[in-house]
Order: C-alpha cells, then structure tokens, then sequence
C-alpha cells in the first residue's frame, strides 16, 4: 500500500483535533514475520506511526528492555536487509508511516546512499539515526530526518537541531536511557514550549511512558505520544508463545483511548 506520508498523517490528526499514537517495536523481536504481524495488529489499535528499530550490538541510548529486544532479534539472524524486507511486507497491507530507529554502523556496513535508496523503495518515511549529529549528516536523501532534542539541550542548540529536523521532532523526556519509568517528568510542558519557539513541526514525547495515566498526561502538552519498551517489554516476555498479539493489543488500546481523548487544538 502507498504510505500515507509523515506530513500527511500529524495533518490529518490535526484537523480532526486528535494526537497522535507512536509505537516502537524492535524489527526481528522475535522473528521478522512476527514483527510484520504485531505493525500490522498495532495500526489496528489506532496506533498512527510506527518506529521500527535496527538491531545493533551497541545500542548506548537503549535501556536493558530494548537492548535485549536487539541481541535477540541478531541471535533470531536479523539484517539490515531483512529489516527492509520487512518494511516490504507491512506495506503489502499498511500505510500506516514506519520510521526506522538505528545507529550509524548498520548503515555504514550496509552502505549509506545505498541503504536509502533500498529504504525509500521499501516504503520507508523518515529514519531516526541516534549518533548522528545534524552538522554530520550530509547527504541528500529523501526519507525524512527525524532529530532528538534532550531535556539537557540548550536553546541555542534546539534552534540548530529544528532548522535541519522534517517529519517531527522526538523530545527524549528524561535524561538518561530508554525504559518504562513510575511517573512522568515534571518539566515536559516546560521544554516542549521551549522547542516550538524555534519550529512548526509536531513534537512528539517519549521514553519512559508506560500506561494510560502516563500517555494521557503527556498528550496534554505534546503533538503525538510515543511508547516503545513497555510493549517491547511484553513482547520480549512471550516471545513466540501463542497469544502474542492479542497480548499486545489488549495492551496498547487503552495507551491510544488516553492519548486520543486529549483533544488538539
């Protein structure tokens, strides 16, 4: 199926006056066809945008939740390619926009212009490469860069950061690594007001987030809502027992009630 597009997707919610739900699942956890399976369950619980992670040994931003999710995707025979080919068979039934999440060495293994290339083919829409700067990041490619901004940078590093940022910014709402947390940090109002001084782009809010509690609170004050290792942490829990997707569903639903009942202006 044709992507909806990034762009098209936070518009679309915006007339409607809805957030948005982005889930994050590691590619390959427990197998590729799995993880077809459980994109295609999650945009049938109203999940908007997905964020599919590249497996790599040494995941430095990646709590122990998902840094497990990665060493058993490698141990499963995850590759890059794979990944894409991945990507493939989730656009055969959905257009649901999929963001891919890696570091920098799967790509320069694979080979950068031609990983964008076989990307874009794929069905990809924007691509979130953790250790690489924006000064850094040179080519000319038409997959959208999704930037991180930190509660630990400063105004005049968030206005460099949006200038190159497309598709939506990813406000990291604690310091530290990825992983499911007991409360919501304080200052998310604070630092999203703060960004939106130096962009348009949606800002979506993520890392830690993991019940409806949580996701409601922060779709008050963010354009879109992302949960990743609270489902990875159910995924990587039943693994390839029967009842896998239905688990997860039964999960995310009522993240995606919370968030969609925070209405936009």
């Amino acid at each position: 199926m044709t992507p909806q597009g990034i762009d098209e997707t936070f518009a679309r919610l915006r007339v409607k006056g809805e957030k948005a739900f982005i889930a994050y699942i590691g590619a390959g956890d427990p197998d590729l066809e799995t993880t077809a399976a459980l994109a295609i369950t999650l945009e049938k619980c109203g999940v908007d945008l997905l964020e599919l992670g590249i497996p790599f040994s040494d995941p430095l931003a990646d709590g122990i939740v998902n840094q497990l999710s990665a060493q058993r995707a490698l141990e499963a025979g995850t590759t890059v390619r794979g990944v894409l080919q991945c990507v493939r068979a989730i656009r055969r039934e959905s257009s649901m926009p999929i963001v891919l999440y890696t570091y920098m060495n799967p790509l320069q293994s694979f080979g950068m212009a031609a990983f964008h290339e076989e990307a874009e083919a794929a069905g990809v829409d924007g691509i979130l490469i953790l250790d690489l700067p924006p000064e850094e990041d040179h080519g000319a490619f038409r997959i959208k860069r999704i930037r991180l901004i930190a509660p630990t940078t400063p105004p005049e590093r968030i206005a460099k950061i949006t200038a190159r940022a497309e598709g939506f910014i990813y406000y990291v709402s604690r310091e530290g690594v990825t992983g499911e947390q007991a409360t919501v940090a304080a200052s998310i109002e604070e630092h999203v007001e703060e960004i939106r001084k130096t962009t348009d782009l949606p800002i979506a809010v993520g890392f830690g987030i993991s019940n409806p509690e949580q996701a409601g609170e922060v779709a008050r004050y963010a354009d879109a809502v992302v949960v990743g290792s609270a489902i990875v942490k159910r995924i990587g829990e039943r693994g390839r027992a029967p009842g896998l997707l239905e688990e997860v569903a039964s999960f995310v639903r009522p993240l995606v009630e919370a968030v969609k009942a925070v209405r936009g202006t």
